[in-house]
């Protein structure tokens, strides 16, 4: 008799194996890194258009296109160097979303300047803790909150490029400033405890 099967958040029920760990080991953990947050604030960012499936295949090529996501060395990246990672196939080859990600360097070096640090910054909108959900089926999830709105209109008044209500609800759920797992999955269950 096999292990008996995980019930999951919907999305990722019936997706890739890499789809369900992201989900099973990351989805809504509480992030508090700095280079972490910035490799989330590009992924999310780069997904825009496309699905999350899709960007996590790529995650190892943006790790190397992007030197692990070091946003000091980012943000001196210059022309050229963006039209070469607009050759490469590992990553999103928007020109528009890898300017932004030199540009969000720069501006995410602002902010650590200002508050110590973006983990900080970001962690401000929900009070220092996460906000926990209790959803009981993914279409009841919504797409943005009003911390979201706050979040995304503030980092657009500090220069920061795709990171539009949704983007940043994406990211919110991403790195457990809100919890968002549903009441029928097992990670919202192990949270419980």
């Amino acid at each position: 008799m096999g292990e008996k099967q995980l019930k999951r958040c919907a999305w990722a029920e019936k997706s890739t194996p890499l789809d369900q760990k992201y989900h099973d080991e990351e989805w809504g953990v509480p992030v508090s890194d700095d280079t972490v947050w910035f490799e989330f604030l590009t992924l999310e960012g780069a997904q825009a258009g496309l699905s999350w499936t899709t960007i996590l295949h790529k995650r190892e090529g943006y790790r190397q296109a992007f030197d692990g996501f070091d946003y000091h060395k980012i943000a001196q990246y210059t022309d050229t160097k963006q039209q070469q990672l607009r050759q490469n196939p590992a990553i999103v080859r928007n020109k528009l979303k890898i300017k932004s990600t030199v540009t969000n360097a720069q501006a995410f070096l602002q902010v650590q300047q200002e508050f110590g640090s973006f983990n900080d910054y970001i962690w401000g909108f929900v009070g220092g803790k996460p906000i926990i959900n209790h959803w009981a089926e993914m279409s009841a999830v919504p797409v943005s909150s009003k911390e979201s709105d706050a979040l995304s209109k503030d980092l657009k008044q500090r220069g920061f490029k795709f990171v539009g209500t949704t983007i940043c609800y994406a990211l919110m759920q991403a790195t457990g400033l809100v919890f968002d797992h549903t009441t029928d999955c097992f990670c919202y269950a192990e949270r419980e405890k």
